[in-house]
């Protein structure tokens, strides 16, 4: 349980480190935007709260400069500057180390007296302490407290009334909590502090807090170790429910929390008898006695033992709440804001899921696509109406499944936009450059999958952009340009693929530069004639590179050839776009899911083979010109145009019977199309792509397999790699 419960820690933890990269670069943009340096104060806040709570002491610790250095930003004491930037930046790398592990105390030591150092140019405030002095406890007693006997005000709990939030974020529209903490008695026990918790509640919004003592035995029994409190609060909030929730997250079982949301009718709400029937503590009958007998409520129900101080206590407190709110909000425009809100605004919920119990979703759900294709062709063989209906039935609800279990996989691109935003600056930096990184088209989504396989191509190519396509700044000013440079990373979707471009607004290729090196490295000889695309796509050939100086970032030539690699294994293509002295665009189109794919099935001999329907545009005759029925390659007159073609007969080298007639399929592969012949076209397959065996791995042309209906396999083919053989191909043109 421990070990889950860590886990899960981990794995906040590092999204939260995720998320304070992206919120640093964007501050050092914005240095006086409160939101994102509120943010950045709450992110280093729950990691200190938390990793005390599970025993990283050393993170926690660690963590608390970070904070207090915000928290002295957040007020004012202190501003943002880039050297904040900077030590905060190598702050949350250290922190990633010590999740790992990687303790290192003299570098923990070392960043703690850079924090201090910086901090020491800007002494605290008074206005700090007083907010500290606003945070502690007070035995405050309101006028409605009074009406209690005095034996009863002895047992009052700790009441902390209308604490306002550190930073309040305007919202369109605020929602009133009513939160009853009880922790488990054994909470402390594992580093656990529940007022951490509470203070990290109010800073959600305006809260009213009650601390209750009554459990608390006499010294002589207490054990140090035992939590005998509980807390009540009432919470105003721009945050939702989940939100809330999510502060308690890491507490065990045996803990209490109760959130529950108060609909405010000033009316009704602004009444003790009214709040206490909504806390189920009295019965509407109870409440009708009490005030038949013309006595304070307050009294009457402690006197008789109907309630207990403390149920007493929380209500008027939630009373003096509720009056406080609607003060600040007209009661109209409160009461239509949550007509809408009840009508309209539905709110999303999410849970966390390992990405293992995906990835087996969409196994089974693979499994129940082939399993109906069988059903299919059985009830069509037996020609059973009645199965027939059941099968197309079970169709429609294994499509709708298909698509939601595709959905749940797939994430925006921006999950990995954010992190380049580092990479950028870390390198400019080093490089002495001044270059922005735009995203644009980072709420487009890809599968799980092909993200988590798309990191490395791009973290090279944007290392290109910045190492070899933006100028410095003198060359930058010296071409009328301004000093700092652009990358842009914009992702789009195309169809069934997604669109990546790498664009920066540098010098561009120099295309004299890559001939010149292609004829030293003996690829081309002198004087061959070669098109400049041809010229720019040796760039991806292995050990290519133009850079005078081997450096940390560049000038092996490793790199662009993996990226060629990576991309070409992921199904996708990738194209230069460059305009010398102006910049380069690299292109790259990438499926967006290597799970479920709809095909086209086609018949070679005794062969089925699977065409993604994406890349088709139309089927036709196949008529070959004279001489050419045994040639690989060759061209075909395609309504008009002439077009290369493969013969997969010839290709795989099948030698069953020739059938008397034969198709081909034109397909495109991305910025050219050609024919792929086939014996027969069978019709649309939705297609579970399988990995291939170690037998058909290494044949050029195929990308994976599938099962068909009737239990045999047929293979996947790959476009791009056959396009590429035609391209090769001697005979071609």
């Amino acid at each position: 349980m421990l070990e889950q419960i860590n886990e899960i820690f981990f794995e906040e933890a590092n999204e939260l480190l995720e998320s304070l990269e992206g919120y640093l670069l964007s501050l050092e943009q914005n240095p006086d935007n409160p939101e994102i340096i509120s943010a950045v104060f709450r992110v280093m806040h729950t990691i200190k709260g938390s990793s005390g709570m599970f025993g990283f002491d050393a993170i926690s610790s660690f963590t608390h400069e970070v904070e207090s250095t915000f928290d002295a930003v957040r007020n004012g004491s202190a501003p943002v500057t880039p050297q904040l930037i900077s030590l905060t930046l190598k702050a949350r790398d250290h922190i990633m180390d010590m999740l790992k592990g990687n303790v290192d105390k003299e570098e923990s030591a070392a960043l703690i007296q850079e924090f201090k150092d910086f901090m020491s140019a800007y002494p605290t405030s008074n206005k700090d302490q007083g907010s500290e002095k606003k945070e502690t406890e007070t035995n405050t007693t309101t006028s409605e407290q009074k009406e209690l006997p005095d034996s009863k005000q002895d047992e009052a709990p700790v009441l902390q009334t209308n604490v306002e939030p550190t930073q309040q974020i305007a919202c369109a529209e605020q929602t009133t909590w009513r939160i009853s903490f009880t922790p488990s008695p054994d909470i402390l026990q594992n580093g656990t502090r529940p007022s951490l918790m509470i203070k990290e509640l109010t800073d959600m919004g305006t809260a009213t807090v009650l601390f209750f003592t009554r459990q608390i035995p006499p010294l002589s029994e207490i054990e140090p170790t035992t939590c005998y409190v509980s807390w009540d609060i009432i919470l105003t909030t721009c945050k939702s429910r989940e939100e809330i929730q999510d502060v308690f997250i890491f507490l065990d079982k045996s803990s209490v929390i109760k959130i529950d949301k108060i609909d405010i009718d000033i009316e009704e709400n602004n009444r003790i008898g009214q709040i206490l029937i909504d806390r189920k503590h009295i019965s509407q009958s109870a409440l009708e006695e009490i005030l038949s007998q013309r006595k304070p409520i307050g009294q009457l129900l402690v006197e008789k033992n109907l309630i207990s101080n403390e149920s007493l206590q929380s209500a008027l407190a939630e009373q003096t709440h509720i009056k406080n709110v609607a003060k600040t909000k007209n009661t109209e425009s409160l009461q239509t804001s949550q007509l809408n809100s009840s009508s309209q605004n539905v709110t999303q919920q999410s849970i966390r899921v390992n990405s293992e119990k995906l990835d087996q979703l969409i196994d089974l759900v693979g499994e129940l696509v082939t399993f109906n294709a069988r059903l299919g062709e059985f009830s069509t063989r037996e020609n059973n109406p009645a199965l027939m209906t059941l099968s197309e039935q079970s169709e429609r609800l294994i499509l709708a499944l298909r698509d939601n279990a595709m959905d749940m996989r797939m994430l925006p691109i921006g999950t990995i936009f954010t992190r380049f935003r580092r990479l950028v600056h870390d390198l400019a930096s080093d490089m002495h450059k001044d270059i922005e990184l735009i995203t644009e088209g980072s709420e487009t989504e890809l599968d799980k999958t092909v993200i988590e396989k798309l990191n490395d191509p791009l973290i090279h190519m944007i290392r290109n952009s910045v190492d070899h396509g933006i100028e410095s700044k003198e060359e930058r000013l010296a071409k009328g340009k301004p000093a700092q440079g652009i990358v842009k990373l914009i992702a789009q979707h195309v169809g069934a693929f997604v669109l990546i471009i790498i664009s920066d607004d540098g010098a561009g290729l120099n295309k004299e530069k890559i001939y010149k090196k292609a004829i030293d490295k003996n690829l081309i000889a002198p004087g061959t004639e070669i098109s400049d695309s041809d010229i720019y796509s040796m760039i991806f050939l292995p050990g290519f590179s133009t850079s005078e100086k081997v450096t940390a970032v560049s000038g092996r030539g490793v790199g662009m050839d993996v990226v060629k690699k990576d991309i070409t294994a992921l199904g996708g293509t990738i194209s230069i776009e460059t305009q010398q002295g102006k910049g380069t665009d690299f292109v790259l189109k990438i499926p967006l899911t290597l799970a479920i794919i709809e095909g086209m099935l086609v018949q070679i001999g005794d062969s089925t083979f699977v065409i993604p329907l994406t890349n088709i545009q139309e089927c036709m005759e196949f008529s070959p010109a004279d001489g050419d029925e045994d040639k690989v390659c060759s061209h075909i007159d395609a309504r008009g145009e002439f077009l290369p073609y493969i013969n997969l007969r010839r290709w795989f080298e099948i030698d069953d019977p020739l059938p008397p007639s034969q198709q081909v399929v034109i397909v495109n592969d991305q910025d050219s199309k050609l024919g792929v012949v086939v014996d027969r076209v069978i019709g649309n397959h939705q297609t579970v792509i399988k990995p291939l065996g170690a037998l058909y791995r290494n044949v050029e042309g195929l990308s994976g397999a599938t099962i068909l209906g009737d239990g045999s396999v047929a293979l996947i083919l790959d476009i791009f790699k056959l396009s590429n053989v035609v391209k090769n191909t001697e005979t071609v043109g």
